[in-house]
């Protein structure tokens, strides 16, 4: 497709209600030209974690704000607009359904493409957005509910060499930020207290490194957490603000440690791929200890180290309308069984990490 793309992207699939407007020309790189996200952290901030009903009433509540809002800041109307790109899963159904049914209705109005989007293609395809990477390339997409590696080979090509069988690492990251009593998301709370602790003091399992492969666990990471607070809980009758702080930097530096010797073996498994970059995506990819181990991996395997900038780390619209125009740009369709779908594995082929019922393969 030789000419310019103007689309309009909408994201939904979490607590983060989203749309942006991106442009993309025949020649030359894309332009965001507007973003807006709209979170929801103080409507669930009082439960620990996100309430997918609340979730998703908020975002039927919003949606045509934010993009309206979209529309007026990139300076354009739905006459401009080329297509429609929408998530359709996966993520929390009832918030999936908002964002398809508004994108079903502004498409049917104005008779315009609508182009379903993998949730988690919107991350991978995200350093093409940026810096225009070619193909392939390495991604690791570690944010608060997913994480695997994926080597990125074309808009709709993507093969999973390993990811986590139980606890991502954001929601081990938040899970122990509700177990330490600090406030939600736990990402940012650790790390601000990790940067002041020992994270020597508690040596934390490393999980599945043990075994060869790129899975990951880190469900056991946070009980064995668990279990040392309550230690000190039943020695000292509580815990004082720096041991809180010491087991969060033992806590993050396991996580950062497991992920580098991981990342370390994905690339080795593809290095006859001969991949352009090491990305990284994902609300977790925020971390500077995290990403700072990455650097140094990359490094060594002498490939460049790519970080989208955080406001396209985590969840956006601008990722959604981009993963569309990559789509319409290779002539792809959208799948005939198109719905909202809470489930959506971006390699088909590989066995459900998770298992499966009966919506389908959970990873």
């Amino acid at each position: 497709m030789d000419r310019t793309l103007t689309l309009l992207g909408i994201e939904t699939s979490c607590d983060d209600t989203a749309a942006a407007v991106v442009r993309a020309p025949a020649q030359g790189g894309p332009e965001i030209l507007s973003s807006e996200v709209l979170g929801q952290t103080a409507l669930h901030e009082a439960y620990g974690g996100v309430v997918p009903e609340i979730a998703a009433r908020a975002h039927a509540e919003r949606l045509d704000v934010v993009v309206e809002t979209a529309l007026a800041r990139a300076g354009v109307g739905l006459g401009a607009i080329d297509a429609i790109a929408v998530t359709a899963g996966p993520g929390l159904i009832g918030g999936v359904l908002s964002g398809v049914m508004l994108a079903r209705g502004l498409a049917a109005a104005r008779g315009l493409p609508l182009v379903a989007v993998n949730h988690l293609a919107g991350h991978a395809l995200t350093p093409r957005l940026t810096d225009g990477i070619g193909f392939p390339y390495l991604m690791l997409l570690v944010s608060g509910g997913h994480c695997q590696f994926l080597l990125v080979m074309g808009a709709d090509s993507f093969r999973r060499l390993g990811g986590t069988i139980d606890d991502a690492p954001g929601e081990a990251f938040d899970k122990t930020a509700k177990l330490l009593g600090l406030p939600q998301p736990g990402g940012p709370s650790v790390e601000a207290e990790a940067a002041l602790g020992d994270p020597a003091r508690f040596r934390f399992p490393r999980p599945l490194l043990d075994r060869e492969g790129c899975d990951m666990s880190f469900s056991g990471l946070k009980t064995a957490l668990l279990r040392a607070r309550d230690a000190l809980v039943a020695e000292k009758g509580g815990i004082t603000v720096q041991d809180r702080r010491d087991l969060c930097a033992g806590f993050q530096l396991a996580v950062a440690e497991v992920l580098a010797e991981k990342t370390a073996r994905a690339l080795a498994m593809v290095a006859g791929e001969h991949p352009t970059t090491l990305a990284v995506a994902g609300g977790v990819a925020a971390n500077k200890t995290i990403r700072a181990m990455l650097e140094t991996v990359s490094e060594q395997a002498g490939l460049p180290f790519l970080a989208p900038p955080l406001r396209l780390c985590t969840d956006n619209a601008a990722m959604i309308a981009w993963a569309g125009i990559e789509r319409m740009r290779a002539g792809l369709e959208n799948p005939p069984d198109f719905v909202a779908r809470p489930r959506w594995p971006l390699d088909q082929t590989a066995p459900a990490l998770l298992g499966s019922g009966k919506k389908g393969a959970k990873a």
